[in-house]
C-alpha cells in the first residue's frame, strides 16, 4: 500500500518536477511496452512479472493495431499466476465521429479453468466526446467465441460486445484511462463476461513513464470449481518507441 501511494502521489506532482514537452503529433507507428517485475527471497520466495505491448500503423485511413500481455507468478517454487492475452484490430473511419472495425481476441488463463478462449468480429464504434483533454468513445460488436477450458471441454457461440473507453489527460501530462467491456452469449442469457480496467500513467521523459493499472475479470458463468471475480493490481514501466 505505501508503495502504491508513493507511486500515485509522484505521478501527480507539478509539472516543473518533470518538465514535459508538448505532446507529440500522432505518428504511423507506435509502439509501447509496459513492465513489471518483483523478486523477493528469505523468508518467502517470490517472483512476478508483467508484460504488455501495443502497436499502431497506420496506412492512409486504416489503422491496424496489435496488443499482448502476460502475466506469471511463482511463491515458494510454485506458480501461483498465469495468463495470456492477445488482440488484432482494424479500423476505417466514415466520418470524424463513426468508424467500423475488426476484432480478434484471444486468452489464456488456467487459473481461471481457461485453456484457451478465441473471439472475434466486426463492429462500429462512435466517438462521443473529442475535446483537447478529454475522449469517450462508445462501441458494439457481434462476435463469433470459440472456448476450450482446462478440462477439455469445448463450446462455440455467437455473442455481443459492447465497450467503452475514457481518457483524461491533467495539465501534467498525467493520463487517466478508464475501458469497460461487456460480453454477452447470444445462446445462454446467464453466460456474461465483464472486463474493466483502470490506469493512471505519468511521463517521465518522451518515452518512459510510470503507471499503475487496476484490473477487474467478472465471469458471471464461470468455470465449474473457479470464481467469478479476478483482481489484479500492477505497477511499472512503460517504453514507448
Amino acid at each position: 500500500m505505501r508503495l502504491l501511494t508513493g507511486l500515485l502521489a509522484l505521478m501527480l506532482v507539478p509539472v516543473a518536477a518533470f518538465p514535459q514537452a508538448p505532446a507529440p503529433a500522432p505518428r504511423p507507428t507506435q509502439l509501447t511496452f509496459d513492465l513489471g517485475f518483483v523478486n523477493a527471497s528469505g523468508n518467502s520466495n517470490v517472483t512476478s512479472f508483467n508484460v504488455g505491448e501495443k502497436f499502431s500503423w497506420r496506412l492512409e485511413r486504416i489503422t491496424l493495431g496489435q496488443t499482448g500481455k502476460v502475466l506469471y507468478g511463482k511463491t515458494d517454487g510454485s506458480t501461483t499466476a498465469e495468463s495470456y492475452d492477445a488482440g488484432v484490430r482494424g479500423d476505417y473511419p466514415l466520418g470524424k465521429t463513426i468508424g467500423v472495425f475488426v476484432i480478434g481476441t484471444f486468452q489464456r488463463d488456467p487459473f481461471a479453468g481457461i485453456a484457451e478462449r478465441w473471439g472475434g468480429g466486426p463492429g462500429v464504434a462512435v466517438g462521443l466526446v473529442q475535446a483537447p483533454h478529454d475522449t469517450l468513445s462508445v462501441e458494439g460488436a457481434l462476435t463469433a467465441q470459440r472456448e476450450r477450458n482446462i478440462s477439455n471441454v469445448r463450446a462455440s457461440y455467437g455473442a455481443t460486445r459492447t465497450a467503452a473507453s475514457f481518457k483524461h489527460l491533467f495539465a501534467t501530462a498525467t493520463a487517466f484511462t478508464q475501458t469497460l467491456e461487456w460480453i454477452a452469449n447470444l445462446e445462454t442469457s446467464d453466460d456474461q463476461r465483464v472486463n474493466s480496467e483502470t490506469a493512471l500513467t505519468a511521463p517521465l521523459s518522451k518515452q518512459i513513464a510510470l503507471k499503475v493499472s487496476y484490473v477487474i475479470r467478472f465471469d458471471n458463468l464461470p468455470e465449474p470449481g473457479f470464481v467469478k471475480t479476478d483482481r489484479l493490481l500492477t505497477t511499472g514501466a512503460q517504453i514507448a518507441f
